[in-house]
């Protein structure tokens, strides 16, 4: 399976969601610069975070401008994965592949902590490794993580089972506790916390290692013919 790694100026997660895929999961991956057109040639896409652009206007606006973006949309239409961490999800959020928006947290402070999750749907490509209600730490690093939505909105995504991890303690103010949320069809996940810097019980926790070996497990059922 080859992932490909998006980098925006000021990205500065791709170095630790590369080492996730390549040494962790044993994966190909490759770092794809903004002005990319094409991504054919991946099997899923990832948005790493960071500081996009200085997060100049707000977070993941000017992002979502840029040339890979349109690239990234024709990836989520075919039903490929495509994950969005952090500043990742508000880009995700930006340009419409996901609904809501990122706004400053409760206590306008930055936030960097490990944080509890709990696993409220496992039975997307992301969580299918997961078992529902199970509790998972990973870690958190934002000043604009509060999810915010509007009633009907809310209402869509708990009908429609799109969202995937709450914060069992909700520490920046995010709507319903929302930590992470996918698209309808389920092949878009956007989320505040860092699957990629817990795939290692040396760094504190290996509960983020699940997310990618849910990817690859999903799409090698789908693509891989067992002879």
């Amino acid at each position: 399976m080859r992932f490909a790694c998006i980098v925006f100026p000021g990205s500065n997660c791709d170095v630790d969601m590369y080492h996730a895929i390549r040494d962790e999961l044993g994966e190909e991956v490759e770092y794809v610069w903004h002005s990319e057109t094409d991504l054919d040639r991946f099997d899923a896409i990832l948005l790493p975070g960071g500081f996009s652009y200085g997060d100049y206007l707000r977070c993941g606006a000017i992002a979502h401008f840029s040339n890979v973006m349109e690239s990234v949309k024709k990836a989520a239409e075919a039903g490929k994965p495509v994950l969005g961490v952090c500043n990742g999800f508000q880009v995700l959020v930006e340009s419409g592949l996901l609904p809501g928006a990122l706004i400053r947290n409760k206590n306008l402070k930055f936030i960097c902590r490990p944080a509890t999750l709990v696993v409220e749907n496992n039975e997307t490509m992301f969580t299918s490794g997961y078992e529902n209600k199970q509790e998972i730490v990973i870690p958190v690093a934002h000043g604009e993580g509060n999810y915010y939505c509007d009633d009907e909105t809310l209402k869509a995504l708990e009908a429609n089972n799109q969202i995937v991890f709450r914060y069992k303690n909700n520490f920046n103010g995010s709507i319903n506790d929302i930590a992470g949320i996918t698209n309808e069809k389920g092949n878009v996940l956007g989320m505040m916390p860092h699957p990629e810097r817990a795939v290692d019980q040396l760094i504190g926790s290996a509960d983020g290692l699940n997310l990618f070996k849910s990817i690859l497990r999903n799409w090698r059922e789908a693509h891989v013919l067992n002879v």
